[in-house]
């Protein structure tokens, strides 16, 4: 009801408005006609009919009674809102808003005085004296960036220890006992190859001490070798600093028996000893330099050079160490051959990998050989190298992640065993070279070593290559050794952060990233007790 009320009070209004000036003008007109209105509509109002008109209305003798009700309501509207003066107080209403509002005030900007002082400036950053006089502008001198790791001279570098006296009679019997030892090799490699019962027997039955650890180089070590001799225990291990140390365990005491150098400028991330001749040890840097180091003639040759590109890893294809593959950082490969003269490289071959992290050769079939990159692992054929890019014989694409070694197993590479940063080692049957090769296990393991330690790398154990060894970062740190089926037969529970080499005669060299107390590199080995 009230919406209903509301609604014809508003129509009321509206129809009043129109109609007041309607009203208006009837006003205007003479006074005679304005009575006759009233007259005709207070007859209406009394319910009379057009019959009981005074006569003489013509003007509104046509209207209907409604007709005259409706003027009369019209005209009596308009006199109540005329009485409610409405116009009056909106103009009142304006009034006090205009009133209301404050005045618009401009801040005033305070007046400069005339002899008022500034604020003090710093006469050195004006370049003006005490006096208040200019300084002259001094020249500006290009500024000198050192490099950090400054490539170390071309041509050959003489064996210059970094830890002892090179004229002491010690450093030379130390050079001495390195340039004499030789490698006796087996003709036999079968009978070398123990049964699973007697091998697990000496895994169990190795030991650590405090003199098979030791600080072998200045900085973190990125690679070992351990030498063939069957007679003395020496390893090599090189750095991130570019040194090259060397260690003979069997000299007492252990500070005498370790001597560094320093071949390289960057990082050492691949040393061997040449299969032709053990007193040769090939060291390969990130600098992009490979060299030989004499140790008959206690100097380091320079074997190849390429000042232009990074490497990352080399293999011999030949077995009398004549002829090199070295793997680059940026994808390609570079054949080397040691018999010809100069630093350079026979061939330089554009892979179709983005980046090369290892090189391994067959070492049964030596004309293959197997590079791991990024993501996917390749097998070349060496006999098919040219300098245009070259198309893999096999790729494997099983990884999902980052890759960090592929080698074949040492004594007939029927195996390829690959590390990738998914937690999981891979062996493959390599046994038939063919367009595939077949995956063969799969085994889960802790390979997260982060940005800061170096990556770890399965490598197949050269007295039983069934077996793969390999560093593990689960709690306690530790040295895992896994079947090639991939079951898992001995945990060697040690801080070790990654595994370098299985030795020969019975001894496991491994080497530590960072030692737990003093957190220096260190190299360590266990030792074989003698009973077993």
């Amino acid at each position: 009801m009230e919406a209903t009320s509301s609604k014809a009070e508003s129509s009321l209004q509206k129809s009043s408005l129109d109609v007041h000036a309607e009203s208006n003008k009837w006003q205007y007109k003479s006074t005679s006609d304005t009575v006759i209105l009233s007259a005709d509509t207070e007859s209406s109002q009394d319910g009379d009919s057009d019959e009981g008109t005074t006569p003489g209305m013509d003007d509104f003798s046509g209207l209907s009674p409604y007709e005259k009700k409706r003027l009369k309501n019209i005209s009596e509207n308009a006199n109540f809102f005329a009485s409610l003066q409405l116009s009056e107080s909106a103009a009142r209403l304006r009034e006090m808003i205009k009133k209301r509002q404050p005045p618009e005030s401009k801040r005033k900007k305070p007046k400069k005085k005339e002899n008022e002082t500034g604020c003090r400036r710093s006469m050195r950053l004006l370049k003006v004296n005490p006096s208040g006089v200019s300084l002259p502008a001094t020249p500006t001198q290009p500024i000198l960036v050192a490099d950090e790791n400054p490539l170390l001279p071309p041509g050959p570098l003489e064996m210059t220890s970094e830890n002892r006296d090179d004229n002491s009679e010690l450093f030379k019997g130390f050079l001495q006992t390195w340039a004499e030892v030789s490698k006796t090799r087996s003709k036999n490699t079968e009978k070398e190859l123990s049964s699973i019962k007697s091998y697990k027997a000496n895994l169990n039955g190795m030991i650590i001490s405090e003199d098979t650890v030791y600080k072998v180089t200045k900085g973190p070590i990125f690679s070992m070798a351990l030498h063939p001799s069957e007679i003395r225990t020496l390893v090599a291990a090189g750095a991130r600093s570019g040194q090259v140390g060397l260690w003979d365990l069997t000299h007492q005491p252990k500070e005498d028996g370790v001597y560094i150098f320093q071949p390289h400028s960057q990082p050492v991330s691949c040393l061997y000893f040449s299969p032709a001749n053990p007193a040769h040890l090939l060291s390969l840097s990130y600098d992009g330099t490979l060299r030989c180091g004499d140790f008959s003639r206690a100097v380091f040759e320079e074997v190849y050079r390429d000042e232009r590109s990074s490497f990352s890893s080399f293999d011999f294809l030949a077995e009398d160490a004549s002829t090199l593959i070295v793997g680059h950082w940026d994808g390609s490969m570079s054949l080397v051959d040691r018999r010809t003269p100069g630093t350079s490289c026979e061939k330089l071959i554009n892979s179709s990998l983005s980046k090369i992290r290892t090189v391994h050769v067959h070492p049964v079939h030596r004309q293959y050989f197997i590079t791991a990159g990024l993501r996917d692992i390749h097998i070349y054929d060496a006999r098919f190298l040219n300098r245009s890019r070259i198309k893999p014989l096999i790729s494997l694409t099983e990884h999902t992640k980052s890759i960090a070694s592929a080698y074949f197993s040492p004594l007939t590479g029927n195996r390829v065993v690959t590390t990738c940063a998914d937690c999981k080692l891979r062996i493959f049957d390599s046994s038939c070279i063919s367009s595939k090769i077949p995956l063969l296990t799969t085994i889960r393991h802790n390979t997260i070593t982060g940005r800061w330690l170096t990556r770890f790398q399965a490598v197949w154990d050269p007295k039983q290559e069934d077996c793969i060894i390999v560093g593990s970062m689960a709690h306690p740190r530790r040295v895992e050794i896994f079947h090639e089926r991939g079951k898992f037969w001995l945990r060697l529970s040690i801080p070790a952060v990654d595994l370098a080499h299985l030795g020969i005669r019975h001894l496991f060299a491994g080497w530590l990233f960072e030692h737990p107390l003093n957190k220096q590199p260190q190299c360590l080995y266990w030792e074989m007790i003698p009973d077993l």
